[in-house]
């Protein structure tokens, strides 16, 4: 119990990483069983919340990253697919305004003046998460079928 609350008392965790930090450490001759109530009351308390863990974790990567790269990271936290959902909600009515910040920071407002360097700019926001059509919304481009990026 000590050590999972000094672990939340620096960061919010999902009841699954929190369990595989904690599985970590346990004693060989251990019962894990003691982990999953240790998790329970940290839920009764309040302490431990995958809700405020989904809502933390995507405002802090929206900044960096689209909507679909969140989804996948809160995902492999183990975060049920309904509170993925909620705190998606929120990024994906900016995902186009968040996508063209990030593109304008790494490449200063230049428009892409080849078909490689189009192709460069389109993984590189792919990469980060962004879907396909803001991509292309992004990079100013039409219904161009011809796009590398179809995700």
């Amino acid at each position: 119990m000590h050590r999972a609350v000094a672990l939340l008392a620096r960061r919010d965790y999902s009841r699954l990483e929190l369990s595989r930090r904690l599985r970590l450490v346990l004693d060989d001759g251990a019962d894990s069983s003691e982990i999953d109530a240790v998790l329970d009351k940290l839920e009764a308390r309040g302490l431990l919340s995958d809700q405020r863990f989904a809502q933390s974790l995507s405002r802090w990567r929206a900044a960096r990253f689209g909507a679909a790269r969140v989804r996948a990271d809160l995902k492999s936290r183990g975060v049920a697919e309904e509170l993925i959902g909620e705190a998606l909600a929120p990024l994906l009515a900016t995902d186009l305004e968040r996508a063209r910040a990030i593109w304008q920071r790494r490449y200063r407002g230049m428009l892409p003046h080849s078909p490689a360097e189009r192709a460069r700019q389109m993984r590189f926001l792919a990469g980060r998460g962004f879907s396909a059509e803001t991509i292309r919304k992004v990079l100013g481009a039409g219904d161009d079928a011809s796009d590398p990026v179809d995700a």
